[in-house]
C-alpha cells in the first residue's frame, strides 16, 4: 500500500510540471470555449488575466471569481495550454418562464410582483434562493409561518429552463396564547383589552388579529407602554416580548415580560421660556395636570400642545415646547419643567401621501393647512391630520415628519388606510301598537375617489317612499367652496296620523363658503310643490297642492378633536330660512344644535347635545301640517316617529309641532371586551319639549287637540357594533315622563353596509 500511494504522489508531481513551468511566464494568448449566447469579448472583460501578463495563479483565482459574480455562468475552468490559456465556461440557461402551483391566498401577481426572476432572464441559484425567501416573508406577513416553498427546475432544448415554484401555504399561523410576566397591578385579562393582538378563537372567523405579525407584535409593546405610563407608572418598560412556535407550526405562544415600577403622581409644574414677550400667565393656564394628581403621560401631551397651540397664536409658530421630566424616586413624584425657546425656521420641502388607492391625492392635499415651501408649524400639521380624519374616507390616518435633504428642510408623510365610503342601510323598528317597520338608503360619499358625494336614496317603508338623486362637489371651480344640487320625489303616508299623506317634488341647491377656520356658512335655495291628502278626513288639516319657495343659510363651528369619534370640544350650528313671498306658503323657521363632548375617565366620554327649533308663519296665517316640527324614533329615542307631541284624541292622528327643545345626556360605556371586537354602548337619557301646534279645532270636538308644552324624558341604553356585516345599531328606551297620547317604541334596530 505504502508503495501504491509514493507511485501516485511521483506521477501526479510529474503531470504537474508543465503547469507549474508556465507560471511566471508571459501569457501568449487566451482563448475561449464553451460561450453560445455571451460574447468572447465579455468574458475578457471580466478576467483580470490578459494577453502579455505574467501568469500568476492568485490572477487565475480571482479571474473565476469575477466571471462567477457576473451570474452569465453556471461553470467555469481555466487551463493552461503551451504559453497560452484556455477559460472554458458554462452559461447559466435563460428562463423560458416562471409558473407558481399550489398558492391560493397569494395569487401569482403578488409573487411575481415580489419576486425578481421573470421570463428570458437568466437563470442562477443565487437569484433563485433569493426570490425564496422574499416569498417566504410574504407568507408570514400574512399570517402563515409554516409555508414551504420548493423551487424546481425543468430543463429544455437550447439552454432554456422552466422554473416553477412548488408552494405549500400551510394553516394561518394563529395565537394559542398570550401570556404576560411580571404584572401585578393589572391582570391578564385587563392587559389583553389594551393590545391588538388577540388569542386564535374559533369565532373569530372575520378577524386577522389573532394571526401572527412581528410588527404588531412590536405595536402592542407600544401598547402597553401608553397604557402603564397613562396610569401613573412612570418608570414602566416591556423587558422583552417572546413568540415560540408550537411543534405542528400551526401556532404561536407570545409572553411579554413586564416591569411595571412604582406609582407616581405629579409634583409641581414649571415654564421656562427664552421668549420675553410671551404671557407666562396664560402659559401656566394651558398646564393640565394638577399637583397631586396620577401621573399621566398623555396630560403631558396634551400640554404640549395646548403651549404649542398658544405659542402658535402669539406667532411663534418655529418655538419649541419640551417637557423636562424629573423624579423623585424615593417619594414617587414627578415634577414636570416645560421649556419653551424660539426653534430655527424648518420649511417643509415635500408632502407625501401613502395609502390612498383609490382617493385622488389632490383630495387629500387641500385638506392640509400646509403646503410645500411653507415654514413648519405643529398646530397647523395637527390640524391637517384632524381635517383628513373628518374626511370620513379613512379607517385610519398617520402623519409623521422626516429630515429633508438640509438642516432647514422637512418631509411630511401623510400614511392613510382607505375604507368603504358607499353606505347601504336597512332599519327595522318595533313599538307597543305598531307592527314593525323598515327602511333603506344608500349613498356614496367619497364618488370617483374625488370627495365629491352622491347620493341615490331609495327610503321605502311603510310609512315612507323618498327617493332623492342628489350631488355635491366640496371643491368648486378649485377652491374651498362646495356647491351641489338635489332632485326629490317624496310620499309620506304618516301612521301616527291615519290615513294622512303628503307628497312633494321639487329641487335645491346649495353653496358653502368658509367664514373662519372652523366655520361654515351654507346657503341654499329650494323650489318645491308640497301636496297633502287625507288631511281633511283625518283633521289635522287642509288637503290641496301648494308651490313654495325657500331660500336660507345655515352657520357651523366645529371644535371637536376628532371629527369622527370626537372625546373632547363642541361644535354649533345655526339656521334660518324664509318660505315666500312670492310662493304660496309663507313662514320663517329656526333651528339650533350644539353638542359637547368631554371624556370623564379611561373609556367614559360624556356627550351632552341640545336642539330646537321655531317657526312662524310671518304673514300672520297657520303653519301648514307637512311642514310643522315632527319627533321621535332617531329623534327621540322610546318614542315612534312622530310619536311625540300633538295628537287629536279621537283618532290618534300626530298633528306636528310649532316648536321644540330636545337635549341628550349620553355616556359611552367600557363593555369590557377587547377593542378589537368594535363594540361600543351609551347609556342615555333623552328629554324635552315639543308642542303648539296650529291645528284649528274641530267645532264638533272642541277638546279633540292633545298639545301641551310639556317636558318628556326617556333613559336607555345603545349599543352598535361594526360587525363583519356592517355596522349595527340596537336601542333600548323606557319614558320616565310622557304624555298620556304619546305613542313609545321599546327598540329599534338599524344594520347597514358599506361597499
Amino acid at each position: 500500500m505504502a508503495r501504491y500511494l509514493a507511485f501516485s504522489a511521483i506521477f501526479l508531481a510529474f503531470m504537474m510540471v508543465p503547469a507549474l513551468a508556465l507560471i511566471g511566464k508571459p501569457i501568449s494568448f487566451i482563448r475561449v470555449e464553451g460561450t453560445h449566447r455571451v460574447e468572447r469579448e465579455t468574458v475578457l472583460q471580466y478576467t483580470t488575466l490578459k494577453r502579455g501578463m505574467i501568469d500568476e495563479a492568485q490572477l487565475a483565482d480571482q479571474s473565476v471569481k469575477t466571471l462567477f459574480s457576473s451570474g452569465l455562468f453556471a461553470d467555469i475552468a481555466i487551463r493552461r495550454e503551451g504559453t497560452g490559456l484556455v477559460i472554458v465556461v458554462v452559461e447559466n440557461p435563460i428562463i423560458n418562464r416562471v409558473s407558481y402551483e399550489g398558492n391560493s391566498v397569494i395569487n401569482d401577481t403578488n409573487l411575481g410582483n415580489e419576486g425578481g426572476m421573470k421570463a428570458r432572464q437568466i437563470y442562477t441559484r443565487a437569484k433563485v434562493q433569493d426570490d425564496v425567501e422574499r416569498f417566504i416573508e410574504l407568507y408570514r406577513r400574512s399570517g402563515r409561518f409554516a409555508a414551504r416553498i420548493e423551487p424546481k427546475v425543468i430543463k429544455l432544448a437550447q439552454n432554456r429552463v422552466d422554473l416553477i415554484f412548488e408552494i405549500n401555504e400551510g394553516p394561518t399561523t394563529g395565537i394559542r396564547s398570550i401570556n404576560f410576566v411580571g404584572n401585578r397591578v393589572y391582570d391578564d385579562d385587563r392587559l389583553h383589552e389594551e393590545i391588538v393582538t388577540s388569542e386564535s378563537r374559533w369565532w373569530k372567523i372575520f378577524s386577522s388579529d389573532d394571526n401572527f405579525d412581528p410588527d404588531r407584535i412590536a405595536f402592542d409593546r407600544e401598547l402597553l407602554r401608553r397604557f402603564y405610563l397613562g396610569k401613573g407608572y412612570a418608570d414602566f418598560r416591556v423587558i422583552s416580548s417572546n413568540a415560540e412556535l408550537t411543534r405542528d407550526g400551526e401556532e404561536f405562544f407570545v409572553t411579554f415580560t413586564l416591569e411595571e415600577g412604582e406609582y407616581y403622581t405629579f409634583g409641581e409644574a414649571a415654564i421656562s421660556t427664552t421668549i420675553d414677550t410671551i404671557d407666562t400667565v396664560r402659559l401656566e393656564e394651558q398646564i393640565v395636570h394638577q399637583l397631586g394628581e396620577r401621573y399621566d403621560s398623555r396630560t403631558i401631551d396634551k400640554t404640549v400642545d395646548a403651549l404649542t397651540k398658544l405659542v402658535g397664536e402669539f406667532g411663534y409658530a418655529s418655538a419649541d415646547v419640551r417637557p423636562r421630566a424629573r423624579r423623585d424616586r424615593d417619594n414617587h413624584i414627578m415634577r414636570v419643567e416645560y421649556i419653551i425657546e424660539e426653534g430655527p425656521r424648518v420649511y417643509v420641502e415635500r408632502i407625501n401621501i401613502n395609502g390612498n388607492t383609490r382617493t385622488l391625492d389632490e383630495v387629500i392635499r387641500r385638506q392640509m393647512r400646509l403646503a410645500e415651501g411653507d415654514a413648519f408649524n405643529r398646530v397647523l400639521l395637527n390640524r391637517s391630520e384632524r381635517e383628513i380624519r373628518g374626511l370620513g374616507f379613512f379607517s385610519d390616518v398617520q402623519i409623521s415628519e422626516s429630515p429633508g435633504s438640509a438642516e432647514d428642510q422637512t418631509v411630511i408623510d401623510v400614511n392613510v388606510r382607505e375604507q368603504p365610503t358607499g353606505e347601504l342601510s336597512f332599519g327595522i323598528a318595533a313599538s307597543s301598537n305598531q307592527s314593525p317597520t323598515t327602511d333603506f338608503s344608500i349613498t356614496e360619499r367619497n364618488f370617483r375617489g374625488r370627495g365629491q358625494r352622491v347620493r341615490l336614496k331609495l327610503l321605502v317603508s311603510k310609512e315612507v317612499e323618498d327617493y332623492t338623486v342628489g350631488f355635491t362637489e366640496p371643491h368648486f371651480l378649485g377652491r374651498d367652496i362646495s356647491a351641489g344640487f338635489n332632485v326629490f320625489t317624496r310620499a309620506r303616508e304618516y301612521r301616527s296620523s291615519r290615513g294622512v299623506g303628503t307628497e312633494d317634488e321639487g329641487f335645491g341647491l346649495t353653496l358653502g363658503l368658509p367664514l373662519s377656520e372652523d366655520g361654515r356658512l351654507a346657503l341654499f335655495y329650494n323650489i318645491e310643490k308640497n301636496g297633502v291628502t287625507g288631511a281633511t278626513e283625518a283633521g289635522v288639516g287642509t288637503d290641496g297642492s301648494r308651490f313654495k319657495q325657500e331660500l336660507g343659510y345655515h352657520y357651523s363651528i366645529d371644535k371637536r378633536d376628532d371629527l369622527v369619534n370626537p372625546t373632547d370640544g363642541w361644535n354649533f350650528s345655526f339656521g334660518q330660512n324664509v318660505a315666500g313671498p312670492s310662493g304660496e306658503v309663507s313662514y320663517l323657521r329656526v333651528t339650533l344644535a350644539a353638542n359637547l363632548f368631554e371624556e370623564l375617565a379611561e373609556g367614559y366620554i360624556l356627550h351632552l347635545r341640545g336642539t330646537m327649533g321655531l317657526i312662524r308663519d310671518y304673514k300672520g296665517g297657520a303653519i301648514l301640517y307637512s311642514d310643522r316640527f315632527f319627533r321621535g324614533a332617531r329623534s327621540f329615542r322610546g318614542f315612534e316617529r312622530n310619536g311625540v307631541g300633538p295628537r287629536l284624541k279621537s283618532s290618534g292622528n300626530a298633528l306636528g309641532a310649532n316648536r321644540y327643545l330636545v337635549g341628550t345626556t349620553q355616556v359611552s360605556l367600557p363593555l369590557g371586551i377587547p377593542k378589537e371586537a368594535g363594540m361600543r354602548a351609551n347609556a342615555f337619557i333623552d328629554y324635552g319639549w315639543l308642542g303648539e301646534t296650529d291645528q284649528v279645532p274641530n267645532p264638533s270636538l272642541p277638546n279633540d287637540v292633545q298639545d301641551t308644552f310639556a317636558f318628556r324624558a326617556t333613559y336607555g341604553l345603545s349599543i352598535s357594533w361594526r360587525s363583519p356585516f356592517g355596522p349595527l345599531r340596537f336601542d333600548w328606551a323606557r319614558p320616565i315622563v310622557t304624555e298620556d297620547y304619546d305613542q313609545t317604541q321599546f327598540f329599534r334596530f338599524t344594520i347597514g353596509t358599506q361597499f
